[in-house]
């Protein structure tokens, strides 16, 4: 079987030009695109590193079907993988050493997907061998129940390293956005005058400058002319700095199986916004039940464990459950992060949305929170939404912060166009 272009080493390796004549290096580069199957047709015979890399990827991508990492097939490509468990890890290993970890983490998740590996991430010793991501900590979420009690603690070690490498990520381009939202929402239009921000008032008022007429020689002798001012028709003033939360932000993460790395970035932004005083933060996961894990934030690791990946959607109950939480309407901001196949009763979700909305509460739906693009949802339902004035689109990480802050200061929500599909 010919690989993909994703499947190459041609996007996978860190070479340096070869020095070999050009005819040369175009057929070694086209052997290794169409994998052992077909080295005949090329003529080209692989060596050193380049024999060792073509054999790490054959084993997942070429020869008869069912293959497994240690180059046996098993006739099927569901057959169990114990007895292969120390080739496995060997693999594991070449595929570190010649591919960089970007694209280690994709052949990590083909091997899961095409070769059933799963099971073997319940061993510690193929935990300590794979290169962890978003989505081999999905895989474990789903696997915790199944796990023994002597992986759990190297799975926690696995996750947590994901997480803190999401945080160092994410957490301060967050905190500064959103910090900068929650200033310029809480200031104020009529402020006395020791509260005035003159900098931002002057600049406000610019438009409203005029122009006075030049004063008489006769009583301003060595004037330089005409002069002007600003005149101030609106003032704009410093809030007033309170310990209270200024809003209120609930996200209502559907942790059905399909959502597992929107369950993982919701669970980071989540630790990292209830770390912020000015906000008040809930976060509740739903698949047919609810849970609220607001208690766990301080420690993502403990929220992740706390899912429950697979199951129905109840996306009406959920959000009824969000809804009785919400004490102040005009502070708050729901964001509901779900692909909206309703398992529920749909007319009642969409009428507690309106509802929401006809509060003051700022709705916001994503489709998906992870850098995998628009998932498979239910567009009639996104389309409901959009029509309530609540448009769903899938979010990556790096924009999370963005949304919020608009959100926040409610202002039209940065929706990627080619995203959004009502």
């Amino acid at each position: 079987m010919n690989r993909t272009p994703g499947e190459t080493a041609e996007r996978t390796t860190e070479r340096t030009v070869s020095d070999a004549p050009p005819d040369a290096e175009r057929l070694r580069r086209w052997r290794m695109v169409l994998g052992a199957d077909s080295a005949d047709s090329t003529g080209c015979t692989l060596t050193g590193q380049d024999a060792a890399m073509d054999g790490a990827l054959d084993a997942l991508y070429g020869g008869g079907a069912g293959k497994k990492p240690n180059g046996r097939g098993t006739g099927g490509r569901s057959a169990g993988l114990g007895a292969s468990a120390p080739s496995v890890a060997r693999w594991l290993g070449d595929i570190r050493t010649y591919f960089p970890s970007s694209v280690v983490q994709v052949m990590q998740r083909d091997a899961i997907d095409r070769l059933g590996l799963s099971a073997l991430l319940l061993e510690p010793e193929m935990l300590e061998a794979v290169e962890p991501d978003v989505h081999l900590v999905g895989t474990l979420l789903s696997l915790d129940k199944a796990m023994p009690e002597t992986t759990k603690e190297t799975a926690r070690a696995v996750v947590r390293k994901v997480v803190e490498d999401l945080e160092r990520r994410l957490e301060s381009r967050t905190r500064a956005t959103l910090t900068g939202a929650l200033d310029r929402s809480a200031r104020i239009s009529r402020p006395r005058h020791r509260d005035i921000d003159w900098d931002r008032t002057i600049r406000a008022n610019l438009k409203n400058y005029l122009t006075l007429p030049a004063p008489d020689a006769a009583t301003t002798a060595g004037s330089t002319g005409a002069t002007g001012t600003v005149v101030p028709e609106r003032l704009v003033g410093y809030g007033r700095s309170s310990r209270s939360a200024r809003k209120d932000i609930v996200l209502c993460v559907d942790q059905s199986g399909s959502m597992a790395a929107s369950v993982v970035y919701a669970s980071v932004f989540g630790a990292v916004l209830a770390s912020m005083r000015t906000l008040s933060t809930r976060l509740v996961v739903f698949d047919t039940a609810v849970v609220d894990l607001t208690d766990q934030l301080d420690d993502p690791v403990d929220v992740l464990f706390g899912t429950q990946l697979g199951g129905g959607t109840d996306i009406n109950r959920a959000l009824a459950y969000c809804q009785s939480r919400i004490t102040r309407p005009a502070d708050s901001v729901v964001v509901l992060i779900s692909d909206l196949y309703e398992g529920g009763i749909r007319d009642e979700m969409l009428k507690r949305v309106a509802a929401m909305k006809a509060s003051g509460v700022q709705f916001v739906s994503l489709l998906a929170l992870s850098d995998e693009g628009a998932p498979a949802y239910d567009h009639e339902h996104a389309a409901a939404l959009g029509a309530l004035g609540a448009p769903a689109f899938a979010c990556t990480p790096d924009l999370f912060p963005d949304v919020m802050a608009a959100a926040i200061e409610k202002r039209p929500l940065p929706i990627p166009d080619k995203e959004y599909q009502p």
